[in-house]
């Protein structure tokens, strides 16, 4: 790895975030110490940028560039706006033919998809979603179709993580990244679009090395980004509680969530508190 600065890119559920989102123990200490000696300390979610705005805040980070929504946008900072970001990227597909395919399959779901401008249309309430009347609306599937979108996101409360998994290769959805937080749900982004291609962007416009990137991370829709940082010779870390897939194609193992993952990431890069 470069002796240089490292681009450090953090999931948020289940790596940076407990299951009750307050913090993982120690991370916010090792991110601090990891800015202080030089490194960036960024986001890449598949939450959207309302939803990070707030743990941005509360890591007490303000990076050039944030990933969310899984790749689909990246925000950049812009001190002169009134949320210190503006929307640096979107990309956006058609939804009509994945909402019919999903519609079939789970026709009891809850759907929500996020516009291009990051306000969302849902069809009911999800505790999950961080849902707010200043940017979202309800709206029925058919008024859906009607918009170009940055992902759609669908919860069933009677389908498990694997059910999704196995109705995904069923439908032959090629667009699909799997957002399991602590609620299993199904996040499906534009065809080629994932974590991996928004943060090559970002370390492209910040000139880092491939070889001085780390990314940590615990769900299926983190494989992209591991794959991607450990073919540049970076480094990939999985949380402990991470499923084998995903810590397959990881480089590292650290430990669980609860046990403070992130943390001893850093410490094992020498970048962390001490």
């Amino acid at each position: 790895m470069s002796a240089g600065p490292r681009l450090i890119a953090l999931d948020l559920d289940g790596t940076v975030l407990l299951e009750d989102e307050t913090f993982s123990p120690g991370v916010v200490d090792a991110v601090a110490a990891a800015e202080h000696g030089g490194n960036i300390v960024t986001i890449a979610t598949g939450r959207g940028w309302d939803a990070t705005a707030r743990i941005l805040h509360g890591l007490g980070i303000r990076p050039d560039y944030v990933v969310c929504s899984n790749g689909a946008a990246i925000m950049s900072r812009n001190d002169s706006v009134e949320n210190g970001y503006e929307r640096h990227t979107t990309q956006t597909f058609d939804p009509s033919e994945v909402l019919e395919l999903l519609e079939k399959e789970l026709p009891d779901a809850t759907y929500l998809v996020e516009l291009p401008d990051g306000s969302r249309l849902y069809t009911s309430f999800v505790d999950d979603w961080d849902l707010r009347d200043e940017d979202t609306q309800r709206a029925t599937l058919t008024e859906m179709r009607g918009h170009e979108v940055s992902r759609v996101v669908v919860v069933s409360a009677d389908h498990t993580e694997e059910d999704f998994v196995r109705m995904v290769e069923e439908m032959g959805l090629n667009q699909v990244s799997y957002a399991v937080g602590w609620t299993a749900w199904l996040d499906i982004a534009p065809a080629g679009v994932n974590k991996s291609t928004a943060l090559e962007a970002v370390r492209e416009m910040l000139r880092v090395p491939r070889e001085s990137v780390v990314v940590i991370g615990d769900g299926r829709n983190d494989i992209g980004m591991f794959e991607w940082a450990a073919a540049g010779g970076g480094r990939a870390f999985a949380m402990g509680q991470a499923p084998d897939e995903v810590s397959r194609v990881a480089t590292d193992i650290t430990d669980d969530v609860e046990d403070g993952g992130v943390a001893a990431a850093f410490e094992a890069i020498g970048v962390g508190a001490t």
